[in-house]
C-alpha cells in the first residue's frame, strides 16, 4: 500500500469517527429519519457544489442508474440504521460496532463474490473483533434492549457496506471505472431519493418535538458536508486504489477516533480498556493489510 493511501485511511477514519459524534448530537433531537435524510441531502448539495467548483464533467458513462442503486445500499440504508442506533448508543459504541465491517466484507465476499478466505484476513478480522469486544467493556451502557437494538442496527449497516464494496468493484471499477467524485454524487442522490418520501411521511405523521438549535444544525452540516460528501469521495478513491476489503479496514481505525471525539466533546468516559482494544485493533489491521508472501517455484539447474 502506498504511503498516500495510508494517509487517506487515517484521514477517513478521523472524519468518520466524528460522524458518530455528530449523529449522537442530532439523532436524539430530530429522530432517525430526519437525521438520515438531512445527512444525505446536505451531502448531495455539497457534492454538487464541489463538482461545479472543480468543473468536473457530468459524464457518468451510462452508469448513473448503477450509482443510484449503490447509493441506496452504501448510503441510504446505513445512514438510517446508524441514525437509529445514535438515539440509544454513545458515539464511541457506534464507532466500535462499525468495526465489524471488514468481517461482514469478508463473509459477503466469500459467500457471494467468490473471494478467498485467507488465514491472515480471517485471523486479523477475528482479532479485530476481539479488540472491539475489549473496547465495548469500557462504555457506560449496560446490556439491555436498547443496546441490543442499537447493535443490530449497526451490524445491518455494516452488512450493507460489505455488499456495497463488492458491488462497486463489480459494477463500476471492473467496467472501466468512474470518477470518484461522480460515484459519490450518484450515491448521495440515490440515498436522497430513497429517503425523501420516508422523511416527508415522517415529518407529517410524526414530526420531532423540536427541530433543534444552532449546535444541531452545525452538526448536521459537519455530518453532511465533511463526514459524508468529502468522506465518500475519499472512500471511493480508496476502493479504486486498494480494493474493497482493504478499504473496509478503515473501520478498524475508526473506533479510537470515535471514542476520542466522544470523550472530548460529549464527556463519554475513558478507561484502560480503550488502550488495550486499540492495540488489538492495530495488530488486526496489520494482519489484514500486510501483503501476501510470494512463493517462487524452484527450478532445476
Amino acid at each position: 500500500m502506498k504511503p498516500v493511501d495510508i494517509v487517506r485511511l487515517l484521514v477517513l477514519a478521523a472524519i468518520w469517527g466524528a460522524s458518530f459524534l455528530f449523529m449522537r448530537i442530532v439523532a436524539p433531537v430530530l429522530g432517525t429519519m430526519p437525521t438520515a435524510f438531512f445527512r444525505v441531502s446536505i451531502a448531495a448539495v455539497g457534492l454538487l457544489l464541489i463538482l461545479w467548483v472543480m468543473r468536473v464533467k457530468w459524464d457518468f458513462r451510462g452508469k448513473f442508474k448503477i450509482c443510484l442503486m449503490l447509493g441506496v445500499i452504501n448510503s441510504g440504508l446505513p445512514a438510517t440504521l446508524y441514525s437509529l442506533a445514535a438515539q440509544v448508543l454513545p458515539a464511541g459504541y457506534s464507532s466500535i460496532f462499525n468495526a465489524t465491517t471488514p468481517l461482514m466484507g469478508i463473509l459477503v465476499g466469500g459467500l457471494f463474490f467468490a473471494e478467498k478466505f485467507t488465514l491472515n484476513k480471517l485471523a486479523g478480522v477475528f482479532l479485530g473483533l476481539f479488540g472491539v469486544a475489549v473496547l465495548t467493556r469500557a462504555g457506560p451502557v449496560t446490556f439491555n434492549a436498547d443496546l441490543l437494538m442499537g447493535a443490530v442496527a449497526c451490524l445491518l449497516a455494516t452488512t450493507s457496506y460489505g455488499f456495497a464494496g463488492f458491488l462497486t468493484r463489480r459494477w463500476l471499477d471492473h467496467q472501466g471505472g468512474l470518477d470518484s467524485r461522480l460515484s459519490a454524487m450518484g450515491s448521495m442522490l440515490g440515498a436522497t431519493l430513497l429517503l425523501l418520501p420516508l422523511f416527508g411521511y415522517n415529518a407529517v405523521a410524526h414530526p420531532p418535538a423540536s427541530w433543534g438549535g444552532l449546535s444541531v444544525w452545525l452538526s448536521l452540516l459537519g455530518l453532511g458536508l465533511v463526514c459524508t460528501a468529502f468522506a465518500y469521495i475519499l472512500y471511493f478513491r480508496l476502493m479504486s486504489s486498494i480494493g474493497p476489503l482493504s478499504s473496509m479496514t478503515v473501520t478498524f481505525m475508526i473506533p479510537p477516533f470515535g471514542v476520542l471525539w466522544g470523550a472530548l466533546f460529549l464527556d463519554e468516559p475513558l478507561s484502560m480498556a480503550h488502550l488495550y482494544g486499540g492495540l488489538l485493533i492495530a495488530v488486526a489491521l496489520w494482519l489484514v493489510l500486510k501483503p501476501a508472501a510470494v512463493v517462487k517455484a524452484a527450478t532445476d539447474g
